[in-house]
């Protein structure tokens, strides 16, 4: 099954909203990726968020396209410096699930389940985008299976 990473939306800075919930861009972008996926057909059984302003609202615009069955839930250990390998214990592999956090957490996160090692940088995150893994079928490794990103260039 698959697991669904994201970097939240773009927010507002700190001084124009404390909370630094999701701006104008960030919205718009996190709508556009979201019903690309919707497009697409992607399943998704459960989105969890870290419970930061940003990550919740990217959750629930995913959640309003994408309609998970087990909902959107907030998760303590998503947080920017939270410990990848503590969460990865948690991950269910046997459920398409979407993950929406920060970073540098999810880039070491993908590091950490690719490589064993969360040095190793594999994939650079854009906000509101999407890395889709899957454990190869032979190996039972995590793959990068396919993402969707808001930038091309």
């Amino acid at each position: 099954m698959a697991l669904f990473l994201v970097q939240h939306g773009k927010s507002l800075s700190k001084d124009k909203d404390p909370k630094k919930g999701l701006s104008e861009e960030g919205t718009a972008e996190t709508e556009r990726i979201a019903e690309v996926a919707k497009g697409y057909g992607v399943h998704v059984s459960r989105i969890t968020h870290s419970g930061k302003t940003r990550a919740r609202q990217t959750a629930e615009i995913f959640a309003s396209a994408l309609e998970p069955e087990g909902g959107v839930q907030e998760s303590s250990g998503l947080n920017p410096l939270d410990d990848v390998t503590a969460f990865a214990g948690n991950i269910d592999s046997t459920k398409d699930q979407m993950l929406v956090g920060h970073l540098p957490f999810m880039e070491r996160m993908t590091a950490y389940l690719i490589t064993g090692s969360m040095e190793k940088p594999v994939f650079k995150f854009q906000n509101s985008g999407i890395v889709c893994l899957d454990k190869d079928p032979d190996t039972q490794s995590w793959v990068i299976k396919w993402a969707l990103m808001p930038n091309i260039g």
